[in-house]
């Protein structure tokens, strides 16, 4: 097959999506499909086969993001050449509606993947919030019942679509784990490039620096941590607009850069390292679809100690190959400490990390998502179509 990504944000840029199309990407590409991305450009990067660049320009709140304009000389002839046999979009946004528009032109399957609960993000807005949450609901509604088929990273996802009164089809399938890039990691990298003593224990943490990720959670229970084990370090490979924010945070707890340890964003072989020199992952996000890395920290052999919400729950099996808890600093603090002060529960939770992201392999999750595509072939999103406005007519 021909498939088309049309996403919002792509390389060099650094965020889960970026991982999950480039993951899927290079596994359907082994298994014999053609996959063509458009994207918006960024300064200075690589140029890279069947990537199409938008012009575009930087977001003013996200340093290093950019804003596609949705206008590309001569796209009209390129679709044509090209004769994709799908298009998928990424966001419903810019470049979403731009693959929507051509999925409708050509009479192609169009899919969606939910990536992220924009209804929670709407602290980026300065005024009406709860108006803006509400058109949001309402927009993510309009383009979901636009597309033929949902991809939801998740079952709890799913269910908060189907909530939005979303009468297209959705399948689960998640973003999934290349393992082969997870073997051989170096454990010592972290101590060698980092000023961590080498007799402490590292929690890590791998995300986004933004309200959303709730880092500041995070933090406060570090410090409760440190009370009872005091020879840890907390690692943030991270990068974000709370970034400064945080640093002064963890000086107005008089907390070191020893105790505390910003890398950053790093490039994935560095991060794959970086999961290899931890002993625990700890996550505190409350707004996941999937929370992707924490499959992949699994895949390094990490437990996870994190917030028990949308998304991790999933990922996360209480008590098998990590703990959840509630956003309580005691709780969270406790259970970090009850994990590595118990070398035989560790290793429990450890065997069945590596057994889980084994199960989440990028390999199986592509045949998933090449499975639903076979669906859509042969005319079956036009009577998807066919039905979605007789329910919609009934309805009304």
């Amino acid at each position: 097959m021909k498939i088309g990504i049309f996403t919002e944000s792509y390389k060099p840029y650094t965020s889960g999506v970026v991982t999950s199309i480039s993951t899927f990407k290079d596994e359907l590409t082994r298994l014999g499909h053609d996959i063509y991305i458009f994207a918006p450009s960024y300064p200075n990067c690589d140029e890279e086969d069947n990537v199409f660049r938008y012009f575009s320009i930087p977001a003013p709140t996200n340093p290093g993001y950019t804003l596609a304009l949705p206008v590309h000389p001569g796209m009209l002839a390129l679709m044509k050449k090209l004769q994709l046999d799908i298009i998928h979009v990424h966001s419903p946004f810019t470049l979403g509606r731009v693959g929507l528009h051509y999925a409708r032109k050509f009479d192609l399957p169009l899919l969606f993947t939910y990536h992220t609960r924009y209804d929670q993000y709407v602290h980026y807005v300065p005024m009406a919030k709860d108006l803006i949450k509400d058109v949001t609901i309402k927009y993510s509604r309009y383009f979901c019942n636009e597309c033929d088929h949902i991809i939801a990273p998740s079952h709890e996802i799913e269910s908060i679509i189907r909530s939005f009164l979303v009468t297209t089809p959705i399948s689960v399938v998640p973003t999934g784990i290349p393992l082969d890039k997870f073997q051989g990691g170096d454990r010592g990298w972290l101590r060698r490039n980092y000023p961590i003593p080498s007799h402490h224990r590292i929690l890590l943490y791998a995300g986004r620096l933004s309200q959303e990720k709730n880092v500041p959670f995070l933090i406060e229970c570090f410090q409760k941590i440190k009370r009872t084990l005091p020879d840890t370090t907390l690692v943030l490979v991270a990068g974000g607009p709370l970034e400064e924010e945080l640093k002064d945070l963890v000086a107005s707890m008089h907390l070191s850069e020893q105790d505390v340890v910003f890398t950053g964003q790093l490039p994935f072989e560095s991060l794959v390292n970086a999961y290899y020199s931890s002993e625990l992952f700890v996550f505190s996000s409350l707004t996941e679809t999937q929370g992707l890395v924490l499959g992949e920290a699994m895949a390094a052999g990490l437990p996870v100690v994190a917030v028990r919400a949308s998304g991790v729950r999933e990922m996360v099996r209480e008590g098998v190959d990590g703990l959840l808890t509630g956003e309580d600093s005691d709780e969270f603090a406790a259970a970090v400490i009850r994990v590595l002060q118990d070398d035989r529960y560790y290793r429990h939770l450890q065997v069945n990390a590596l057994h889980r992201a084994e199960q989440m392999s990028s390999r199986n999750m592509a045949l998933k998502l090449q499975g639903v595509y076979e669906q859509l072939q042969g005319g079956q999103h036009q009577q998807s179509r066919a039905l979605r406005k007789i329910s919609s007519w009934i309805r009304s």
